[in-house]
């Protein structure tokens, strides 16, 4: 048996240890299931039999015999698999082959609500919990994402900024200058590692380096077989969707307002202070007289302008 790429994925794993005491049945399941992943997961059992030329009874044993509840759990394997595996090109030709144009955008507000549905009757609450905790108690805080999580990296260091002290957002340009801002990192502090499929290795050497160093770490990541979870003593999972070229990371950004709103209610004093010094800097240095819109002082801006306007030209033609 061989596969189309090098995977650890649980899936595969228990694949590869079963395979030798498969029939022949199975053994030709599992061969199209290992190079032909991404086509099978969107396959019915009766599918996937004709296809392969086994009986769907056959297929459904064979799923069961790998140690999943019958074909619908042997399913979601696959779609682990796939999530961790497709790049962005065969994720979009998987995308375009399900939907049509019309049905976009009912489609994918339809996923990301169902993703925030099933993030909730999921998620960890005693890791959550820990998470606020040790957020609270570290003395210094690091913040990482990359690329499409770079994002939600930003968002969750702007408000943690205006909660807590020595917070960190670990830019990432190169490798080295990312070991260079962790340098001083210890057992004291604590590095939040935001990373979704396709994974970042720089995020993972990232959470490696920390965890070497003794420091807490939290992941927020998509599922328990993420690799993100390696290192980390606090693992909150967001379900995410990956089958597109565009990552879908609403759940993901859910569970970051939850921790934010979480932290400011444990610690709602310092934070009123915080919010009531920076609004008098704010209008000290007139911070936004010049971005944000009100429609009643712009309205009265523009009144004074023209009385200003007509009084010049009155005073001109006397």
């Amino acid at each position: 048996m061989e596969t189309t790429e090098n995977t650890t994925n649980e899936l595969i794993i228990r694949i590869e240890e079963k395979y030798a005491k498969m029939s022949k049945g199975q053994r030709r399941l599992a061969d199209y299931i290992c190079q032909n992943y991404d086509k099978a997961v969107f396959l019915t059992a009766a599918k996937l039999g004709e296809i392969v030329g086994v009986s769907e009874s056959t297929v459904v044993r064979f799923a069961t015999q790998l140690g999943y509840k019958g074909y619908p759990g042997f399913q979601k394997a696959l779609e682990e698999l796939v999530r961790t595996k497709l790049n962005s090109i065969q994720r979009m030709e998987v995308t375009y082959g399900r939907i049509t144009q019309s049905e976009i955008l009912q489609t994918v507000l339809q996923s990301d609500i169902e993703k925030i549905k099933l993030t909730l009757n999921s998620i960890d609450h005693r890791a959550f919990d820990l998470a606020i905790d040790t957020i609270l108690e570290a003395e210094k805080i690091y913040v990482i994402g990359i690329r499409s999580c770079a994002p939600l990296a930003s968002f969750l260091s702007f408000y943690l900024n205006l909660v807590c002290e020595n917070v960190t957002a670990v830019t990432t340009n190169s490798s080295s200058e990312i070991f260079e801002q962790l340098i001083r990192i210890g057992s004291n502090d604590v590095i939040i590692g935001i990373s979704f499929p396709r994974y970042s290795m720089r995020t993972l050497k990232a959470l490696e380096f920390a965890s070497n160093r003794k420091a807490k770490v939290i992941t927020l990541t998509d599922s328990v077989h993420s690799p993100m979870n390696l290192y980390s003593s606090c693992n909150l999972i967001a379900r995410s969707d990956m089958a597109s070229i565009v990552d879908s990371l609403v759940a993901p950004l859910s569970v970051i307002n939850a921790l934010i709103v979480a932290l400011c209610m444990k610690k709602q004093t310092e934070v009123i202070t915080t919010l009531e010094t920076l609004e008098k800097i704010w209008d000290e240095y007139q911070v936004y007289s010049g971005d944000e819109l009100n429609p009643l002082n712009q309205s009265l801006s523009v009144k004074k302008e023209e009385e200003i306007s007509r009084e010049k030209e009155g005073n001109t033609d006397e």
